[in-house]
């Protein structure tokens, strides 16, 4: 594991337990309400689920396709409004401190999930670089003389290897395994 990728997924890791511990704190007060105001059983412990839960399901639709979705949107910004006002409902006996504390889960919950998803949306996108021509020589820097060798066969057959497999088979970085992916798929392209 790279220092890069183990520091995404570190905070990964605490991004989703902050929500995680927001979203039971959330659940709790929402859970209440929905008890104090006749919803008994199945149904008032179904309803945080729905509340929160659509939060979570809206910004997955959007995580898949980032292009402008009225209804996920819509559903995204709805559920974000139960449930701060869930929470603050649930506070305001407690006074105006009671509901800025009880609001804070339902906050916190939908900060962790959306930096979790704009971590995966920028874990997503791999950079095209261009490749860098050495201005004094026509000499191919050594990465990508190497990567032409150890990868002819794959640019003999027209493929053009994963950024994953660059990177394990000539021990290189994440940036000089794009510039070599796009080295080698101009190679391909060519042939």
């Amino acid at each position: 594991m790279t220092g890069d990728r183990s520091k995404r997924a570190a905070t990964a890791a605490v991004v989703v337990a902050v929500a995680a511990f927001a979203a039971v704190q959330s659940y709790s007060h929402i859970y209440d309400l929905a008890r104090g105001h006749g919803q008994r059983g199945a149904v008032g412990a179904l309803v945080p689920l729905s509340v929160d839960g659509l939060i979570v399901a809206a910004t997955l639709v959007l995580l898949q396709d980032p292009a402008p979705k009225v209804l996920a949107r819509f559903m995204l910004w709805t559920a974000i409004g139960a449930t701060v006002a869930a929470n603050v409902i649930y506070g305001l006996g407690y006074g105006v401190l009671g509901a800025l504390i009880s609001a804070w889960p339902a906050y916190a919950f939908i900060g962790g999930v959306e930096m979790v998803v704009g971590l995966t949306r920028r874990a997503r996108r791999v950079p095209e670089v261009v490749p860098a021509v050495p201005a004094a020589s026509n000499e191919l820097p050594a990465h990508l003389a190497d990567a032409q060798q150890q990868f002819a066969g794959d640019i003999a057959a027209g493929v053009v290897p994963p950024i994953r497999r660059i990177r394990s088979v000539l021990g290189v970085g994440q940036v000089k395994a794009t510039e070599v992916r796009a080295h080698l798929n101009e190679l391909a392209s060519t042939r």
